[in-house]
């Protein structure tokens, strides 16, 4: 409520609030200050969390890429096939020899003016062991709509179909050519019609079929060290183990297919695991640092937590330090690690499952390493997860005190404005009753 000061001069609002603000300060820069140093720790345990999440995820991918290994292909550019290896895939040398590719057969019908209408009735396509398509073409369709009407029904499987112009200049005319969506001779179509008038009996093949193939279906042969496949795609399988042959053209002689480890990918997951490694030890330093110049600490200076975290890292790393140093990793005195990729190469080629020992799922370095990040980590029982769920609570509880302080200011703000209102009442009362006294002594001079 604004008073306005009559009797005694006073600015009653602002004096309110001049008391009300004095009596705020103390208490709520006592909040303040709790809670800027909270969400301070909140901050620096987010960045820990952070660190550690993606040191999990580096992990992770580094013991996949252990207990898999990789293999690459190595073949002349014109060998005729192009070969993709999997984990599966074993070393060695491959003699390769592609005889023939699988084709898709085609089948064109006689040419038809633009706008002539062939026939309707029903067309019926096989193809495969029991694959069956049955399309319904309307009287007066032409070549276009059949066509439109082969292919919405098909949706892109057994068979497709397209309409050509063929011809001269003068004297053009459309042919519908059916192509089988597979290769290999046992997806060639049959395509028989029923029904209607008889003129989709120009679109049948078989006798009297009108249909003439264009194009034969032909399945793959590829010899491998001497033994043959014969293959209805030109994506072929199993010959090779663990590698898939992408047959591209006939070659006269035989091609050599050499498979060895990849270890390159292998290598870049270590790497990458160091540097996640090293971005958590950063993390820790750089939340429980102090500066002894200026004698200010950081967020997490001396919290148990990080003390913690810090020796569990360095003792995993003291126990297997020397299976890493054989795989090119070495620490230094801040708990860094470091990587050589030239010692690693050599290491690997030398014993290739010391990888798989250190860095596997079922790894002595991985195994500690996973149940440090999952006692950490753990969504329910994570000390870092509760450790955040603990500071977010305390920042909640000083917001709650700031409310109730707002609600207590409010409350004493009112307490002064009513006990100064009643002052100036006073005030003003007594300034009436001066005024008629001096009034009343006034008049008796006069007598």
């Amino acid at each position: 409520m604004a008073i306005n000061a009559v009797g005694s001069g006073l600015d009653i609002p602002s004096l309110v609030s001049s008391l009300v603000s004095s009596s705020r300060a103390p208490t709520q820069n006592r909040i303040n200050a709790a809670g800027a140093a909270v969400n301070a720790k909140l901050s620096a345990v987010g960045q820990i969390r952070n660190a550690m999440n993606g040191l999990q995820t580096a992990l992770e991918k580094l013991s996949g890429s252990a207990d898999r290994p990789a293999f690459k292909a190595t073949l002349p550019s014109d060998a005729g096939f192009t070969a993709t290896t999997s984990s599966g895939a074993a070393a060695g040398s491959w003699s390769v020899r592609v005889d023939s590719l699988a084709t898709a057969q085609k089948l064109a019908s006689a040419g038809h003016a633009a706008d002539a209408a062939v026939g309707h009735g029903t067309l019926s396509f096989a193809w495969g062991e029991d694959s069956t398509l049955e399309v319904g073409i309307a009287e007066g369709a032409t070549l276009a709509q059949i066509a439109a009407e082969v292919n919405r029904a098909a949706g892109g499987k057994g068979v497709s179909a397209a309409v050509v112009t063929t011809g001269d200049g003068q004297n053009p005319e459309q042919r519908l050519v059916f192509t089988a969506a597979q290769t290999g001779t046992v997806n060639a179509l049959t395509v028989t019609a029923a029904g209607g008038d008889g003129g989709l009996a120009a679109l049948t093949t078989g006798t009297p079929g009108g249909l003439t193939q264009t194009v034969a279906a032909t399945d793959a042969r590829v010899w491998v060290d001497g033994l043959e496949r014969v293959s209805a795609s030109n994506s072929v399988a199993d010959l090779v183990p663990g590698t898939v042959l992408e047959l591209t053209r006939t070659t006269d002689t035989a091609q050599t297919l050499r498979i060895g480890a990849d270890n390159e990918a292998l290598g870049k997951n270590l790497e990458g695991f160091v540097t996640a490694y090293n971005n958590v030890i950063n993390a820790l330093r750089t939340t429980s640092s102090y500066n002894a110049a200026t004698k200010s600490a950081a967020a997490l200076t001396g919290d148990s937590l990080v003390r913690t975290l810090q020796s569990q890292l360095r003792g995993i790393a003291g126990v297997e330090m020397e299976g890493l140093k054989a795989l090119g990793i070495t620490s230094n005195k801040e708990g860094q690690l470091a990587f050589d990729a030239g010692d690693f190469a050599t290491a690997n080629a030398a014993e290739p499952g010391a990888v798989v020992a250190m860095f596997g799922k079922d790894g002595a370095y991985a195994t500690a390493m996973s149940k440090l990040l999952k006692d950490n980590l753990d969504s329910i029982s994570g000390s870092l997860v509760l450790r955040t769920e603990g500071l977010n609570k305390q920042v909640a509880e000083y917001e709650k005190q700031l409310d109730a302080l707002d609600l207590r200011m409010t409350r004493l703000a009112d307490l002064y404005t009513s006990q100064f209102t009643a002052m100036e009442a006073m005030i003003v009362q007594m300034q009436g009753s001066s005024s008629s006294l001096n009034s009343l002594l006034a008049s008796v001079d006069k007598q």
